[in-house]
């Protein structure tokens, strides 16, 4: 830790800022990934977005009345229906669950191509209070330095009251597109109101149910709940059917009481047949292990997500959920993971 300018300085993942929902995070080799080495070399199609820092966040506790942040980026690309809040920003969220207050966001301002910094400073009370820094969707994050008042706390933040990540595995809308704001996404706002963990395995056009990535999520020790809704990726219903149920049955054997949720898309208007079609392929995956005596299973039909009223205004595009859309998928998502996580533990039944 240093000074600078009034501030103490530290650059994650320097103690006590705590880095969350990363495989990868190396200062000095400016790594901040999300799967680790090993994985992007078994699956190389994963190679861009697995060095992607979607679903990351610092965390560390603070009485300093003044924030400083400062973030550097490989690049900031465009993307056509992602502001730059959404797609190269990190948003900031004091405390926890439902009540956590939106602080503000970081963003490079212009587009590029060539590595950019930026830096900013955000403005709370002056009690000691949790700070989360989520970190960025799109583009790759090189290094992040946080700085608190000469003479003021910084502390490792408190643990999550679920320490063990949720698991969450799909398409697109799962990684977060195409929200304003990285805090903004269902994965994000869930496990936020959840006050959970969580790794976002969310890849765009590239989930598709392979068993390699199956065995990726089995072999991981401690694990929360595991949610996945790669459906959109698959190319057809065919694909899906062929590997929905296998996928969910290696991750079974590695886990035999893990909570599983099941969702299918929430996009449903385009293509009413192939999505009802994809729909039933995962319930029936869902009814199967109810069938066998698996009580650790949800579905949800991602049809009811966005509700009749104001539905079209739930998109940016026909398919990905804008801010609203997001928020309609948590609130649907939300009381389902409340009750696979929280129910038994605090002997709500």
């Amino acid at each position: 830790m240093r000074i600078e300018n009034g501030f103490q300085i530290a650059a994650i993942p320097e103690p006590p800022l705590r880095v969350y929902g990363l495989a990868v995070a190396d200062r000095e080799e400016r790594r901040f990934w999300r799967l680790p080495e090993h994985m992007l070399e078994r699956m190389p199609q994963y190679d861009f977005l697995g060095r992607r820092s979607v679903g990351g966040r610092v965390r560390f506790s603070t009485d300093s009345e003044k924030i400083f942040v400062r973030m550097t980026l490989d690049t900031c690309r465009e993307d056509v229906n992602i502001p730059l809040s959404g797609s190269a920003g990190a948003d900031i969220y004091l405390g926890a669950g439902k009540a956590a207050p939106f602080l503000g966001y970081i963003a490079p301002g212009v587009h590029t191509g060539d590595e950019i910094t930026v830096e900013k400073i955000f403005i709370k009370g002056p009690w000691l209070e949790t700070v989360t820094v989520n970190l960025p969707r799109n583009d790759l994050l090189l290094a992040l330095e946080i700085g608190v008042e000469e003479g003021a706390c910084l502390r490792e933040a408190p643990k999550y009251r679920t320490a063990a990540p949720i698991v969450f595995y799909g398409s697109s809308i799962t990684e977060g597109g195409c929200a304003c704001r990285v805090g903004c996404s269902y994965v994000n706002l869930v496990s936020r109101w959840l006050d959970a963990d969580f790794l976002n395995f969310g890849f765009s056009g590239k989930a598709r149910g392979e068993r390699e990535f199956a065995e990726y999520i089995a072999s991981l020790e401690h694990i929360s709940a595991f949610v996945y809704d790669y459906d959109h990726n698959a190319p057809d219903a065919e694909h899906l059917r062929a590997t929905h149920e296998a996928f969910f049955q290696i991750v079974r054997a590695a886990h035999p009481h893990l909570p599983v949720l099941m969702l299918s898309r929430p996009d449903t208007d385009k293509d009413p047949v192939d999505a009802a079609a994809r729909r039933d392929i995962i319930r029936a995956t869902y009814e199967r292990a109810r069938a066998a005596g698996d009580g650790s299973v949800w579905f949800l039909d991602g049809g009811a997500f966005f509700c009749p009223e104001g539905r079209a205004e739930c998109t940016v595009d026909g398919t990905h959920p804008n801010s609203l859309g997001f928020m309609r998928m948590a609130e649907a998502v939300y009381p389902v993971l409340h009750a696979m996580l929280y129910r038994r533990r605090d002997g709500d039944v």
